[in-house]
């Protein structure tokens, strides 16, 4: 199947966008390449100490061979239940390392924080900024010149994106991630959403809240919805830097294991000792960030990649924007219903067909690159094929053709909407986005009063004085990157639901964050530029009508102009993050960009020739592009 044209059009755009940024880049790997394998270059002191506390094979190996060290960068800790399965998976690591006759060190560990815990919390407001520090901690472990090739062992929220960026600070290294899978199904996710609800109105207990919640999440592996830590695994497969079909298998299984060991086989089959050498650098190219973007929107994954997936193509020189995700959504169809977005949680996805069957979909109507080169031999078209365990290997067979449960996977030819995932919203409050695909289309428009907050406790304290309006539209502003470090409002997500429920009308308006599990009620998020830097929603009073229109992919206040030119910015009356650590992040939300941007508080991408970070500015360098992108898109090639 040839690509279709707006999938061409949009990877051709960012590849011509991109072209400066991304030649830098590769010539940047490239001389880090052409040096050859680092290890051999350290003095005697250098590689003793590297190999000191080796026992007596590896040492051997490390000191006299041209064997591969394979290095693992580790996101392990036992607060995580989809990280806690990692504990044993290094020396699982080091013992097939040296069946291969080679090595592998623990390269370093990378900070993991939870977001289901800091949900609501000051620690929150860490969560973003969490991802940079992570790239940058990845970046250390990688700096030694011990290793050959990598892998990763991490699955959520902004530890897979730190990885990936801090990986392609080295991107001459192969790089191959190792998911752990996802817990085994608990309560459904509808039905603990109910009791949250219920909660939120005064009608369930404590009590009955903990028992659901912990029912739901109940043993080790990843949440079992389609949030952003699940996300992440479609993204990497999609990307080919991550095993075929290894996303969704259950901890401590026999394939599980199996998995694992084919992706240490093959990390140390790729490196330039050999004759098979696949960098990382070089297979994220502009054709693997549309594949991303393209299985994003297909199976209406997180929101939260509409800021991490920016950051990550920077990593590569690639200059990705939000036009590029609205135009790939309003042509790629919706093909999943997964929670949010649908009653079923991963392991139904999984068993319906899961990402197999949405690859090959996608593929096959020339949605997706599948000439992408991968970790894998045959590149693409082996995501489309599904696993099976012979004699303790890994054996592929060809994909489901037919989707095993059509609530949950559909054809292109019968989607579930004929849109993906996700839309950009524009208008005179700035540009923001929309998960359209977790909102029914009955509730995607609305126009009502603001309720104007600057924390989002406050809404909740005015709910419980009974001080909200019927319908209004709740205005959550300063809580963009550059205020408090954009922290996720999914805590807002019961009370809305539950009004919402109720009959009435509700959305939500802000420059925070909403969690990728969220959906329900309208909610236009990432809101750029944010009130912190003197953005539209500052100048936001209570009792503005706000119309917000998700299918249109407009979002205004409906206020005079001239009173409007009249105001002036309102001030943040938050408080002040000076607790919980978020003090020591002070140099990160002076120095961060905006969200449309990837929110980055670290330099990112090739740097110049004069050695500051390269940046690239979407607002002011679209050139003859930027009509283009303005005009509204159809399903024909813009």
């Amino acid at each position: 199947m040839s690509l279709h044209p707006v999938v061409h059009s949009v990877t051709e755009r960012i590849r011509k966008r991109s072209a400066p940024s991304r030649q830098a880049y590769l010539e940047g790997i490239a001389r880090m390449r052409d040096a050859g394998p680092l290890r051999g270059h350290l003095s005697c002191a250098n590689l003793a100490h590297g190999f000191a506390a080796c026992g007596p094979v590896d040492k051997s190996r490390l000191r006299n061979g041209p064997t591969a060290n394979l290095g693992i960068v580790t996101a392990y800790n036992d607060m995580l239940s989809a990280h806690q399965p990692y504990e044993p998976y290094p020396e699982f690591i080091r013992e097939t390392a040296r069946a291969l006759g080679h090595t592998a060190q623990v390269a370093g560990g990378v900070p993991a924080m939870c977001d289901g815990v800091t949900q609501g919390r000051a620690g929150m407001e860490l969560s973003l900024f969490s991802r940079d520090v992570i790239a940058q901690a990845t970046a250390i472990a990688l700096s030694h010149d011990m290793f050959d090739s990598s892998v990763y062992l991490g699955i959520c929220d902004k530890i897979v994106p730190g990885l990936l960026i801090g990986a392609l600070a080295y991107g001459h290294l192969p790089a191959i991630f190792i998911p752990g899978g996802p817990m085994t199904p608990g309560v459904p996710n509808k039905t603990k959403a109910e009791v949250r609800e219920r909660y939120a109105a005064g009608e369930a207990t404590r009590e009955e809240l903990l028992e659901v919640e912990s029912a739901s999440y109940h043993g080790p592996g990843t949440c079992t919805f389609y949030g952003t830590a699940n996300s992440n695994q479609t993204l990497l497969e999609a990307m080919g830097v991550q095993l075929p079909s290894a996303a969704f298998i259950n901890p401590g299984t026999p394939l599980r294991e199996a998995f694992t060991r084919e992706a240490v086989e093959r990390a140390l089959s790729i490196t330039a000792l050999g004759d098979d050498y696949r960098p990382l650098g070089q297979l994220i190219d502009e054709r693997a960030i549309v594949n991303a973007v393209a299985m994003l929107m297909a199976t209406g994954g997180s929101t939260n990649h509409t800021i991490h997936w920016i950051a990550v193509a920077r990593a590569a020189g690639i200059v990705l924007t939000w036009d590029d995700m609205d135009q790939l959504s309003q042509t790629v169809p919706l093909l999943a219903r997964v929670y949010p977005n649908g009653e079923a949680d991963v392991n139904r996805y999984h068993a319906a067909g899961g990402n197999a069957y949405v690859f090959r979909e996608l593929l096959d109507a020339g949605l997706m690159h599948g000439d992408l080169p991968t970790i894998v031999d045959g590149g693409m078209a082996r995501y489309g094929e599904e696993p099976k365990l012979d004699g303790g290997r890994i054996r592929y067979e060809p994909g489901p053709q037919v989707s095993g449960d059509a609530g949950v996977l559909r054809p292109v030819s019968a989607p579930f909407e004929a849109q993906g995932g996700l839309r950009l919203l524009r208008g005179n409050l700035g540009r923001s986005l929309i998960k359209l695909s977790a909102v029914k289309p009955e509730f995607r428009s609305i126009e009502a009063p603001a309720v104007v907050v600057d924390a989002p406790q406050a809404l909740n304290r005015l709910h419980a004085a009974g001080a909200l309006p019927r319908d209004f539209v709740a205005v959550v502003r300063y809580q963009g990157p550059k205020a408090n470090g954009m922290p996720e409002l999914h805590s807002l997500a019961p009370l809305l639901g539950m009004l919402q429920n109720q009959g009435r009308r509700v959305a939500l308006v802000t420059d925070g964050r909403l969690s990728g599990a969220s959906g329900k009620i309208p909610a236009a998020i990432h809101m750029t530029p944010e009130a912190a830097r003197g953005g539209p929603l500052a100048f936001v009073r209570e009792g503005d009508i706000i119309r917000l229109d998700g299918e249109a992919g407009t979002l205004e206040a409906l206020v005079d102009p001239a009173e409007w030119q009249a105001r002036i910015a309102a001030p943040d009356t938050a408080p002040a993050p000076t607790d919980h650590g978020r003090n020591l992040f002070g140099f990160n939300r002076a120095n961060v960009s905006p969200a449309d941007q990837g929110a980055l508080s670290i330099s990112c991408g090739p740097a110049t020739t004069d050695g500051s970070a390269w940046h690239y500015d979407a607002e002011y360098d679209l050139g003859a592009d930027a009509a283009a992108l303005d005009a509204p898109h159809d399903s024909k090639d813009a």
